[in-house]
């Protein structure tokens, strides 16, 4: 017994350990943000000597006449936007392939897992290309407008496999008394499919929120810009950069991450078992 007791301790000792190794450069960031530049790389400790408040202000303050609230209110928007274009968009795809019988569904649902295999890289060219042609490109559109035509295979098959363990019979019902096809998609299978969705909002949140590469392609003007571009901008490859202002926005933009993974963890494990085991 007190072997077993040993492995157990020395178990959670390493997973400890383990933990802190993993969390030290957040925690380093956020000593950082409380530190003069001059400080920052040239102490080691994590306790600042002076603390200050200075880079809190100075970096909420922005760059290039922008406050930085304004990239976090660009952020939201983004976010909010995707999460409903995903969330109406891929369950409808997720509903017609997991529960309605049309022409080419299998090979449809094919392609569509084959897109999940394709590199965002292979069509970037061609998207720029299409979207500069139609005078989208420094807007929000490239990166909105397509959400709404179900262009995330990962949500439609995590919502197919989710949906295709609702109860055939229990749908049947209200088509008998005459429900059509939208009406049980909107009062039946959405109610149940709850979990899954909130599944899917948290992916499209964490994802946007930390999305810069597409937002680098289509955004140029400092005022359209997101966090995770205005977070570059504190760093100068010609001049002096802004440390101490890049760590403190840094720490900022991990609160709404922080906050979404503390608040809505029971519904994203739920989410992503329930759809495993029912598919």
């Amino acid at each position: 017994m007190r072997v077993k007791q040993r492995r157990k301790l020395l178990m959670h000792f390493l997973i400890i350990l383990f933990g802190l190794i993993m969390i030290y450069p957040l925690i380093w960031m956020l000593s950082a943000s409380f530190k003069e530049d001059v400080e920052i790389f040239q102490s080691t400790s994590l306790l600042p000597k002076n603390p200050t408040l200075n880079n809190y202000i100075y970096g909420w303050k922005g760059v290039s006449g922008v406050s930085f609230g304004k990239f976090f209110i660009n952020s939201f928007f983004i976010a909010i936007v995707s999460i409903i274009a995903n969330i109406l968009s891929c369950s409808m795809a997720a509903y017609a392939f997991s529960k309605l019988e049309f022409k080419f569904k299998n090979t449809l649902f094919a392609i569509m897992l084959v897109t999940l295999m394709l590199p965002f890289h292979v069509r970037l060219i061609p998207q720029y290309i299409v979207f500069s042609k139609i005078g989208w490109v420094n807007t929000y559109l490239p990166l909105l407008v397509p959400k709404f035509f179900a262009t995330e295979g990962f949500f439609i098959f995590l919502l197919v496999q989710f949906m295709r363990g609702i109860s055939n019979e229990l749908l049947e019902a209200p088509r008998i008394d005459g429900a059509g096809t939208f009406r049980i998609y909107m009062q039946f299978i959405m109610p149940l499919s709850v979990p899954a969705l909130v599944t899917v909002a948290i992916f499209t949140f964490i994802w946007t929120w930390n999305d810069f590469f597409s937002q680098m392609i289509y955004l140029s003007a400092p005022p359209t810009f997101t966090v995770s571009l205005a977070l570059r901008m504190f760093v100068d490859a010609t001049g002096e950069s802004s440390w101490g202002a890049l760590f403190a926005m840094s720490c900022l933009s991990l609160v709404p991450l922080l906050f979404i993974f503390i608040v809505f963890q029971r519904y994203l494990v739920e989410g992503i078992m329930l759809g495993s085991i029912k598919g």
